[in-house]
């Protein structure tokens, strides 16, 4: 059994947990605190699988999973609902939930297609934060022995393509659309719910070493070529990203609001 440390407490709750940097950063959330946790997915089975992962590591952790579709606003809102339901409240709230799309260039891409990912990307996202907001409106802050009390916290995935495009041999117009909305609708927010003690940020990880995204770079020459152009020369592990979002999460940084933090290994800065 891990000990965790008290950077976190209270409820928290994250989109798309099962796999990838979801499950690493619901790993993360409870190795610095958190004992209750809602986690929303699609898969079940992967959802599962990081439940047990939790419950082996930290015996005393009490998890909800729930089936909710991003597509889907009646099964988001549900879902959400059910969290606070059983556990009466949201701290903290990470909406991680996303697809790549269909890459390709946009005279390829059909209408479907676009509106398929920006569906569940940005439109999805945006009624999961909808919802968090209307709950934690309704509570008082968490007692957390910072001098800095907050009603709740949102933390948003959006991508590096949140801030540039992507390059010529990888299009992908939606899914870059999608994450630059994503950061749109954190600032818009985040002004309008700041003074609520709401605060509301974005994360715009890299290239990450997923299972999806190494075996990209083992086939594909135009990765490894991507590959170079990060200054740090590697792909950022899920855990680096998921400490990134607990820190967003956190009384660390309790004076951020509105901001889209780079995790990018340098790829941006050139």
């Amino acid at each position: 059994m891990s000990s965790p440390d008290t950077l976190l407490s209270g409820v928290a709750l994250i989109t798309g947990g099962a796999s990838g940097i979801g499950r690493a950063t619901s790993l993360a959330l409870v190795s610095h605190g958190v004992r209750r946790l809602g986690i929303l997915d699609i898969d079940m089975v992967k959802a599962e699988e990081t439940t047990l992962e939790l419950k082996s590591k930290f015996p005393d952790v009490e998890v909800i999973l729930v089936h909710a579709d991003m597509a889907n606003e009646e099964s988001v809102i549900t879902g959400i609902n059910k969290i606070v339901q059983n556990f009466g409240r949201i701290d903290y709230a990470v909406n991680n939930a996303g697809v790549g799309g269909k890459l390709g260039p946009t005279t390829e891409i059909s209408g479907s297609d676009f509106r398929s990912t920006i569906d569940i990307n940005l439109i999805g996202l945006w009624v999961c934060q909808r919802e968090e907001i209307r709950h934690m409106l309704k509570q008082e802050p968490l007692e957390n022995g910072s001098a800095v009390r907050n009603r709740g916290v949102i933390v948003n995935m959006s991508s590096m393509l949140g801030a540039v495009g992507t390059c010529a041999e990888t299009p992908a117009a939606a899914y870059c659309a999608s994450k630059h909305g994503i950061v749109a609708i954190t600032k818009s927010d985040a002004n309008y719910y700041g003074p609520e003690n709401i605060r509301i940020n974005a994360i715009c990880p890299g290239f990450v070493s997923t299972p999806p995204m190494l075996h990209a770079l083992r086939q594909s020459e135009i990765m490894k070529a991507e590959l170079q152009k990060v200054p740090l020369r590697r792909f950022a592990k899920p855990e680096e990203i998921a400490e990134g979002v607990c820190f967003l999460a956190s009384p660390m940084s309790g004076y951020m609001c509105g901001a889209a933090m780079l995790m990018d290994g340098g790829y941006t800065a050139q």
